[in-house]
């Protein structure tokens, strides 16, 4: 930290204190203090009010947090593209997505996804002139943004608790009621990618900045 940041948290009755501190030993000297430069005079009662306290201003500084991890942090870069990068091990059927959407998905989604409480899952539409109804099925246009929000955020009072095999095996079971794979379809990192949804081209895209 250099003298004018240092300067910036010293009060400024703590330097008109050691300046008439000092004045007053130099005139013990014997040499008036009218005697020195101006300049020179400014530098010294201001080093001589900073100096001190260099060792206390680091140690007073906070310190909040520690350096995270590369442990750590993987538990939270779980983000998947389109294309499937970032997808984990694993392997989900239809029949066990079933069993693990009764048991914890249902209460939320209703049977079937059919939703009530919350969102609807299943079925929907969007046909122009009409009042759009989104779900998984009608409205998203990658089968892998499915895998990356139930693994993310589901179930919504215990998120990022299902095993990369259940998040698979609902991912599968969900595409399998909107009619989108078939009943004996599995899913896995491999498989998922490819699935093609009924509204992968009713989006605009938004090229970057600056393009490549």
């Amino acid at each position: 930290m250099c003298l004018l940041d240092r300067l910036a948290r010293v009060p400024i009755k703590w330097i008109g204190m050691r300046c008439t501190f000092l004045r007053w030993r130099m005139s013990g000297l014997g040499k008036p203090v009218s005697t020195f430069p101006g300049h020179a005079l400014t530098a010294v009662l201001m080093i001589a009010a900073v100096a001190p306290l260099a060792t206390a201003t680091a140690a007073d500084e906070p310190h909040f947090g520690k350096p995270i991890t590369a442990q750590e942090l993987a538990a939270w870069d779980i983000s998947i593209g389109p294309d499937g990068a970032g997808l984990p091990p694993g392997k989900g059927t239809v029949a066990q997505g079933e069993a693990v959407f009764a048991a914890k998905c249902q209460a939320c989604h209703g049977e079937k996804g059919q939703g009530r409480p919350n969102d609807r899952l299943v079925g929907g539409s969007i046909t122009p002139g009409q009042a759009p109804v989104k779900t998984v099925g009608s409205y998203w246009p990658y089968a892998t943004t499915l895998f990356d929000y139930v693994r993310r955020a589901m179930p919504w009072d215990r998120p990022k608790s299902l095993s990369d095999d259940e998040v698979y095996a609902v991912a599968a079971y969900v595409l399998y009621l909107n009619g989108i794979i078939g009943q004996d379809a599995a899913l896995d990192a491999q498989s998922l990618p490819k699935v093609k949804m009924p509204n992968r081209d009713g989006f605009t895209p938004f090229p970057r900045w600056p393009p490549k």
